[in-house]
């Protein structure tokens, strides 16, 4: 459905909001990339890996010294 405007005040108003929610938008879409970039880096894959291996490590260590008593 297409708005009905009277006057151009309310066509002028429209165009700045329409601007507005694309560049709010664009820099959303900039925010998406940069949190894809570091996602995606292999040295952030590395870090998780090392970080959730030690936790199991320290799991599996802590296991196994509970039933040896």
């Amino acid at each position: 459905m297409k708005p009905s405007y009277t006057n151009f005040d309310q066509i002028e108003n429209d165009l700045k909001l329409l601007d507005l929610q694309r560049k709010v938008a664009w820099e959303e879409l900039k925010v998406v990339k940069t949190e894809f970039k570091e996602e995606i880096n292999p040295l952030n894959w590395i870090e998780n890996f090392l970080s959730r291996t030690g936790k199991y490590g320290v799991f599996v260590f802590l296991r196994k010294l509970l039933l040896k008593k």
